[in-house]
């Protein structure tokens, strides 16, 4: 990110008095002391407003995830508690991308309950329908689900963090096939967008809440990876859409 450059007043720019080719006069004492007091008076205002810092007018505005991410230690956010999902059942969803096939993912809800709620919620809603994967990173990762297609939207909720620099025990290690969720610089800032590792990402572990893995159409991953000319964030015309994400347990 850009820094602005402040420019600071140079304090030996100021103009310096004429000298007069006059002979200097006999100046009266009390002139000469109203006058000194008139100069201290402009050094100390002058003072004061050079060493007067500029008001800090940096945005917080938030953005997508990556690597280079530093949590911070604290959160703002109000976070959700979705409706907890049945225990002992396993949950697993469908996500069914246009032109490229379907991903199919076993959630994990022992290491990440709410995330995994959130998920299935989300999911069962509808929300995902006719979303898409909008970033993706060949090497990395691609990640969907921002009703916004840019990396700046999410669901009406944001939910709890559930990795361990933000005090929650997940084992789930972000290695090929892995489905985790992407925040902003807030650890609680989850909401709605997911992202799925193509190649080992192990430097994520402890700062992204994994919450599954890929059982099958990791080719289909692969394939988005490769078919897509564009990284990062992709123009709006190439991102794969999400055409639903289908949810199933072993019930």
């Amino acid at each position: 990110m850009s820094k602005k450059k402040h420019k600071k007043s140079n304090p030996h720019s100021a103009p310096k008095a004429k000298q007069s080719s006059q002979p200097s006069k006999s100046v009266n004492p009390v002139v000469w002391g109203v006058g000194a007091i008139v100069v201290m008076a402009a050094l100390i205002i002058a003072a004061v407003v050079l060493t007067q810092k500029p008001s800090n007018t940096t945005s917080s505005n938030p953005e997508t995830t990556d690597a280079a991410t530093t949590p911070t230690p604290t959160s703002t956010v109000d976070t959700y508690t979705p409706p907890a999902l049945e225990e002992g059942v396993t949950y697993t969803a469908d996500i069914e991308v246009k032109d490229y096939g379907t991903i199919t993912v076993e959630l994990d809800q022992e290491a990440a309950p709410i995330t995994c709620a959130n998920f299935v919620e989300l999911a069962n809603s509808g929300f995902y329908d006719g979303l898409t994967f909008h970033r993706i990173i060949d090497n990395f990762m691609i990640q969907g689900g921002d009703p916004n297609g840019d990396g700046t939207g999410g669901s009406e909720h944001n939910i709890v963090g559930e990795f361990s620099s933000n005090g929650y025990d997940n084992p789930i290690s972000h290695t090929r096939g892995t489905i985790s969720m992407a925040r902003s610089n807030d650890l609680n800032s989850a909401s709605s967008q997911f992202f799925i590792v193509r190649e080992d990402s192990t430097y994520l572990d402890g700062n992204y809440a994994g919450f599954g893995t890929v059982t099958k159409g990791m080719d289909v991953v692969d394939a988005i990876c490769d078919q897509t000319e564009s990284e990062g964030v992709v123009p709006t015309e190439e991102q794969p859409v999400i055409t639903s994400i289908t949810i199933h347990t072993d019930k």
